[in-house]
């Protein structure tokens, strides 16, 4: 159902609907979105976004994205009411050219109050830089898929959860939260379908670590509402879904579908990137990250609060979206602009 309309009247709507909506002003001309409803039984009531725009989106963009566009993009996500922005990544240029100024960007944004700013490290030097760059939270980047291990971070699993031992016992020790990511999580671009326990195995070594939250990507959007919950039953057997998040890709359109059944689960934590931004390098034909627009959307029409202003995101996401020269993915930024 059109959940938009521009107040020239390009498209009609039935009264009954009309009456439903409220106006959000976006430009020139009021939209409409639909109110937020009441929280449908089995959902959880609140909803944490955990914004991953500025390192995961940026970091595939083949044209360096200036220092000071990076800065202001992430300023502008702060006045949202997001809670947790996840700002670069601390890699070596060599490999990811597109996060070589971490530090600059780093010290440069304003960390606003009641806002987290957790930032990738991979090992231990880039742990070490992070916190010299006054980093208060990290993250590190595991995978289900011995194959896309090698690939994305040069080592096999069993090697990359050594050296992650080692940088979440670092962590720890100076009380600095550190979540975990597993890739591939519901397919591999190398190996084709993941088992659920090996997703479960290798989140629960991250849980078991001292990681205080997993993050379970489709990292080639591949997965459906069967196979999520296929891998969910398996991986809630071993962590509560209160640790658990989902980080999906939506190269086949099923993002929010996963997303929704990942909420009937108990799991309240979804990651997004603004405009929809993101893929992988090592992950031929996955398209970006599920919009955080179209996310704020769902969740609203679900009557789940998320304390985001979808307003604010669709102007952070117009605005790095002229910056790198793209078109927005997210559906509802389309709809709100182009009425």
């Amino acid at each position: 159902m059109g959940g938009d309309q521009s107040s020239r009247g390009k498209c009609r709507m039935p009264r009954s609907v009309v009456s439903k909506l409220r106006p959000l002003e976006c430009g020139s001309s009021t939209k409409y979105h639909v109110q937020e409803a009441s929280p449908l039984s089995g959902l959880p009531e609140y909803v944490k976004i955990v914004e991953v725009g500025p390192r995961d989106g940026l970091q595939n963009e083949k044209v360096i994205v200036p220092t000071d566009i990076k800065i202001e993009f992430i300023n502008q996500l702060s006045q949202t009411g997001l809670s947790v922005i996840e700002v670069t990544s601390f890699v070596s240029s060599k490999w990811v050219p597109q996060m070589a100024d971490h530090t600059e960007v780093m010290k440069g944004i304003h960390q606003y109050p009641g806002v987290r700013y957790p930032v990738l490290t991979p090992n231990l030097q880039g742990f070490h830089r992070a916190v010299a760059a006054g980093a208060t939270e990290i993250s590190v980047f595991g995978a289900a898929s011995e194959s896309f291990s090698r690939k994305n971070i040069n080592c096999s699993i069993e090697e990359s959860m050594e050296k992650f031992e080692e940088v979440v016992k670092s962590a720890r020790h100076l009380n600095i939260p550190a979540r975990g990511y597993v890739s591939c999580a519901l397919g591999c671009p190398y190996e084709g379908s993941i088992t659920p326990q090996k997703v479960t195995e290798v989140s629960k070594r991250l849980y078991g670590m001292g990681c205080y939250e997993i993050s379970l990507g489709d990292t080639i959007g591949v997965g459906t509402p069967g196979s999520m919950r296929r891998m969910l039953e398996s991986v809630i057997k071993e962590i509560p879904p209160t640790a658990l998040a989902v980080h999906c890709h939506d190269t086949y359109g099923q993002a929010l579908a996963n997303i929704l059944t990942a909420l009937q689960m108990g799991i309240n934590v979804v990651d997004s990137a603004v405009s929809g931004l993101g893929g992988c390098p090592y992950a031929k034909g996955a398209s970006g990250n599920v919009a955080t627009e179209d996310l704020i959307y769902m969740l609203n029409g679900l009557g789940l609060n998320t304390d985001v202003n979808l307003h604010k995101v669709m102007e952070a996401g117009d605005f790095i979206c002229k910056a790198v020269n793209k078109t927005t993915n997210s559906k509802v930024a389309q709809a709100s602009y182009n009425a």
